[in-house]
């Protein structure tokens, strides 16, 4: 049963995870479920970003995720419905329209984790998946393992049941068009340079570390998803394409436990975006989860501390849900494509610092 609006939550210890003011130490509302979402973190130009295109689909996949914890569904489930959603949808580099490897393919990482027990599934370079996410969660339910990589993971899907699709499936214009030119600027570049290589170290740079222009969205990957839901469980869930021009068998932050997707009832459910590598270095995701811990840090002054101290400007953002409730969005990149919404009223959607309220 769902706890009375602005009743005190309890956690299965029965600790206390109503919010408190600091000054007067009376109880404040806490909302009954929670939700925050990304669809990655990096450059993108407001003049020419079909914002409005963006915003829709942040609101809908937003209202989606909602409507099913106002219902009264899991945290875990609704996680991985909405990761879903993002990775159908063409206009974010995870599921179809996944980004390039540097030799023209797809391969795809996720992951999921339930706060509750701290099952966790995961899967990295899958290359014929419709929806990883939804094969992460079947590995963490119907395997011994919680990472499964390359052709192995494929087989699984394959063993378990799962959609799959060809390559051309998760192939978009946009993405092959970028793909052609930024590869085709990386050889002049080497030819220039007189390398007989390009680079191929997965940022959107020339061979000399010059950032590419692409005009629109260059966001650098990654969708997700952390809530919480009506019974105070917390879930997240994280998908992405990786890089453009990554090398064969790149695996990034997104599938690494601890480091761009984490959750544990007793801190917070975070989903990371932006450079993998980073996040990976400095265990992101949990670090979040950490200060929580250990340093007593709310899940808002947390996820600052990490944004602003420890990783380094444009390496991306970090969403999370704290075990109360709360919400936090941080970037360190000019964009970041996000939206939040919980039981109180709240649904905004933002790309860059402002958001925008009101439902679709």
């Amino acid at each position: 049963m769902a706890p009375e609006p602005g009743a005190e939550r309890t956690n299965q210890d029965g600790q206390n995870l109503s919010p408190t003011n600091g000054e007067t130490a009376e109880p404040m509302l806490a909302p009954e479920w929670s939700l925050a979402i990304h669809g990655g973190a990096g450059s993108a130009r407001r003049d020419t970003t079909d914002a409005e295109d963006y915003y829709q689909a942040l609101r809908d996949v937003l209202s989606l995720g909602s409507e099913q914890l106002a219902a009264g569904e899991a945290s875990l489930r609704v996680v991985e419905e909405v990761v879903a959603t993002l990775e159908d949808d063409p206009r974010f580099n995870a599921g179809r329209g996944a980004v390039f490897t540097f030799v023209g393919t797809h391969e795809m990482d996720a992951a999921i984790m339930d706060g509750r027990t701290l099952a966790v599934g995961a899967v990295a370079g899958v290359k014929n998946v419709q929806n990883p996410v939804r094969l992460a969660r079947r590995v963490m339910e119907e395997s011994d393992h919680v990472l499964l990589s390359g052709p192995g993971a494929d087989d699984f899907a394959a063993y378990v049941g799962a959609r799959r699709q060809p390559q051309a499936y998760f192939t978009t214009e946009p993405q092959l068009e970028r793909f052609r030119e930024l590869r085709a600027r990386r050889s002049a570049a080497a030819s220039t340079d007189g390398d007989a290589t390009a680079r191929a170290d997965g940022n959107d740079t020339g061979n000399a570390g010059v950032p590419v222009d692409f005009g629109g969205a260059s966001h650098l990957a990654t969708v997700g998803a952390v809530a919480m839901d009506r019974y105070g469980n917390l879930a997240a869930a994280t998908s992405t394409g990786g890089t453009m021009l990554k090398r064969v068998g790149r695996v990034g932050d997104v599938p690494v436990i601890g480091a761009g997707t984490y959750a544990n009832n007793e801190t917070a459910a975070i989903s990371c975006t932006g450079r993998g590598e980073e996040f990976i270095r400095h265990t992101v995701a949990h670090d979040v989860s950490a200060l929580i811990e250990y340093a007593s840090l709310s899940v808002e002054d947390a996820v600052q501390k990490v944004i602003r101290e420890t990783l380094k400007p444009g390496d991306g953002g970090i969403i999370a849900v704290g075990r109360n409730g709360a919400i936090a969005m941080e970037f360190n990149t000019n964009a970041m494509f996000r939206g939040a919404a919980d039981s109180l009223g709240r649904f905004d959607v933002g790309i860059w610092e402002d958001v925008r309220g009101g439902r679709p």
